[in-house]
C-alpha cells in the first residue's frame, strides 16, 4: 500500500469526523422540529393562540428559533461526557479489564515492539475474557487509544499470527479509522437513547390501568408519544446510514498496513483464517462487534459492516505474491506454535463456562 493511498485514507477519515460533528447538531435539531410539528398537527389545542392563525409550521419554527441553543447546548453536553468518558463505556459494553506489562510481559512487549518501529505511542492494552477470537481499536487521541484482545485470541494464535492482528489494530488508530466511528457511535447513541426512554413512556401509557376517566386524555398523550417515538426511531436509522457510509476499505487498509509494518502476509492470513468463524464475543453489541477485526454477524441483521474475510486473504496474497497458508478456519495453532499466557504459567485459562454461549458446547469445535 502506498504511503500516498494511507495519507489519502486519513485525509478522508478526518474530514468525514469533522463532516460528522458538524452534521449532527443540525439533525437534532431537525428531529425536534419535526416533532413539534406533529404534535401541533395533532393537537391543535396546544399552540398558543398568538401563534394559532400560523398553525403548526409557524409553532414549530418559533420554538426552535426561541430555544435552538438550549438544544445545541444539549447536544454539546452529550457530546463531551461521551468524548471524555467513552472509554468507560466501551470496556463496559465489551466487559474487558485493562492489564500491565507486569500481567501480560510478553503480549505488552509485541505491542510496544510495534508502536516502536512505527515511531507512536504504546496504546493502553486491555484483555476480554472470552473463548472468542476478536480484537479491538477503540479511542480518539492519544491518551485514550487502546488496543483489546480476547483471551481466546491469544491462546488460538501463534506468536506472529497475533503480532499481525496487533498491528492491524494500530493502523486502524494511525489511519483514524477508530476516531470516526467512536463519533457516530456517541451520535447514534444520543438519538438512540431518547427513543428508548419515548418508547418506554408509550408502553407505561398503554399497559398500565388508569381510572376510566382519564382514558381519553391518556389515549391522546400515549398517541403523541408514540409518534414522537417512531420519529426518533426514524432520525437514529438515519444516523446509522452514517455509519455504512464509512468505506468497507478500511479493514483492507488495516490489514495492508499490518502487513507493512510486520512484513509477514503469512501471518496476516493465518491469523484471519483462524479467526474466521470464532469472532462473536457473547453480550457485546453490534456498535463495538463492528470496531473489531472480523464482525460475521450483520448489524440489525442487514447490513455487513466487514468485507468478506476469503477477499481479504485473496487481495493480502496477490498484493504480495505470497501463498495462501494451509490453515483451516476454527483451528488453533499447536502447542508449540501457540501464543501463551505468562501471568498464567504459560498455561492455557479455560474460564467459566458461564460467560459464554451455553449454546456452544466446544467453544473450540
Amino acid at each position: 500500500m502506498s504511503a500516498a493511498g494511507l495519507q489519502t485514507h486519513i485525509w478522508e477519515n478526518n474530514t468525514k469526523s469533522i463532516l460528522l460533528l458538524a452534521v449532527y447538531p443540525f439533525l437534532i435539531v431537525g428531529i425536534v422540529w419535526l416533532c413539534i410539528y406533529s404534535i401541533g398537527q395533532m393537537e391543535p389545542g396546544m399552540i398558543p393562540v398568538s401563534y394559532s392563525y400560523e398553525g403548526p409550521l409557524g409553532f414549530a419554527n418559533m420554538v426552535i428559533a426561541t430555544y435552538w441553543p438550549i438544544i445545541i447546548t444539549a447536544v454539546a453536553i452529550w457530546f463531551t461526557v461521551a468524548w471524555f468518558f467513552h472509554t468507560k463505556m466501551v470496556r463496559n459494553l465489551a466487559h474487558s479489564h485493562p492489564v500491565t506489562r507486569k500481567e501480560e510481559p510478553e503480549l505488552y512487549n509485541l505491542l510496544e515492539n510495534l508502536c516502536i518501529s512505527v515511531g507512536m505511542n504504546t496504546p493502553r492494552l486491555e484483555i476480554i475474557e472470552s473463548h472468542a477470537r476478536n480484537a479491538f481499536a477503540s479511542g480518539v487521541d492519544e491518551k485514550s487509544y487502546c488496543v483489546t484482545v480476547t483471551r481466546g485470541l491469544m491462546q488460538s494464535l501463534t506468536r506472529d499470527e497475533l503480532e499481525a492482528v496487533l498491528a492491524h489494530e494500530l493502523m486502524h488508530i494511525r489511519n483514524r479509522d477508530v476516531r470516526l466511528l467512536i463519533v457516530t457511535i456517541i451520535f447514534t447513541g444520543l438519538i438512540g437513547f431518547a427513543a428508548q426512554m419515548v418508547w418506554s413512556n408509550v408502553r407505561y401509557m398503554l399497559w398500565v390501568p388508569r381510572r376510566s376517566g382519564s382514558n381519553d386524555k391518556r389515549g391522546n398523550a400515549a398517541a403523541i408519544f408514540l409518534l414522537i417515538a417512531v420519529i426518533l426511531w426514524i432520525g437514529y436509522f438515519v444516523t446509522l446510514f452514517t455509519r455504512f457510509a464509512l468505506s468497507r476499505k478500511r479493514e483492507y487498509m488495516a490489514d495492508a498496513g499490518a502487513v507493512q509494518m510486520t512484513k509477514k502476509p503469512e501471518a496476516m492470513m493465518g491469523a484471519l483464517m483462524r479467526i474466521s468463524g470464532m469472532d462473536k464475543v457473547p453480550a457485546m453489541p453490534g456498535d463495538v462487534q463492528m470496531m473489531c477485526i472480523e464482525n460475521s454477524a450483520p448489524f440489525m441483521g442487514l447490513f455487513s459492516t466487514h468485507p468478506p474475510i476469503d477477499k481479504r486473504i485473496q487481495a493480502i496474497s496477490e498484493t504480495t505474491n505470497t501463498p495462501v497458508p494451509d490453515i483451516k478456519p476454527k483451528i488453533r495453532a499447536s502447542g508449540a506454535e501457540r501464543f501463551q499466557t505468562p501471568s498464567h504459567g504459560g498455561r492455557e485459562v479455560w474460564l467459566p463456562r458461564t460467560r459464554f454461549n451455553r449454546a456452544d458446547k466446544n467453544p473450540w469445535k
